[in-house]
C-alpha cells in the first residue's frame, strides 16, 4: 500500500460555481467520504481556509518576505486534500475521478514519499 494525496485545485470561477451549489456539493462530498471510509482507504480529508486568510512566505530574496493573500499571480489555488492509502497510483486516480468537484476544478494526484525515501544527512 502507498499513500497518495488528492489535492483539490480551483480557480476563482470554479470556486464561485462551487459556492453557488454548496449544499449539494457538501452532501455529495459527505457521501464520497463515507465511501472511502467503507473501502478503508481514507486517512485524512481537510479543506483549507479562504486564500485571503493566508499569507505567502517568499524566499526569492535575501530575507523571507511575507505577503498577505490572496496570491496575485496564482491562477489555481489549493482548496483542500484527501489522503488515501491505496494499492497503486491507478487506484488513487480512480478515486480522484470520483471526487465531487465543480466544473473547472482539478485534482492533483501525488504519491507521499515514505520516510525511508528522504535523503539522510551523515553526521
Amino acid at each position: 500500500m502507498s499513500k497518495y494525496m488528492l489535492i483539490m485545485r480551483g480557480t476563482d470561477e470554479s470556486n464561485a460555481a462551487m459556492m453557488a451549489d454548496i449544499d449539494h456539493l457538501m452532501a455529495t462530498t459527505r457521501e464520497f467520504i463515507e465511501e472511502m471510509l467503507k473501502a478503508g482507504v481514507l486517512l485524512a480529508a481537510e479543506g483549507l481556509d479562504e486564500p485571503r486568510q493566508g499569507v505567502v512566505v517568499d524566499f526569492s530574496g535575501e530575507a523571507p518576505v511575507v505577503t498577505d493573500g490572496p496570491y496575485g499571480e496564482t491562477k489555481e489555488l489549493f482548496g483542500g486534500y484527501f489522503l488515501l492509502d491505496v494499492a497503486s497510483k491507478q487506484e488513487a486516480v480512480e478515486w480522484a475521478k470520483r471526487v465531487p468537484a465543480a466544473r473547472g476544478s482539478k485534482i492533483e494526484v501525488r504519491r507521499v514519499a515514505g520516510s525511508d525515501e528522504v535523503p539522510q544527512v551523515d553526521q
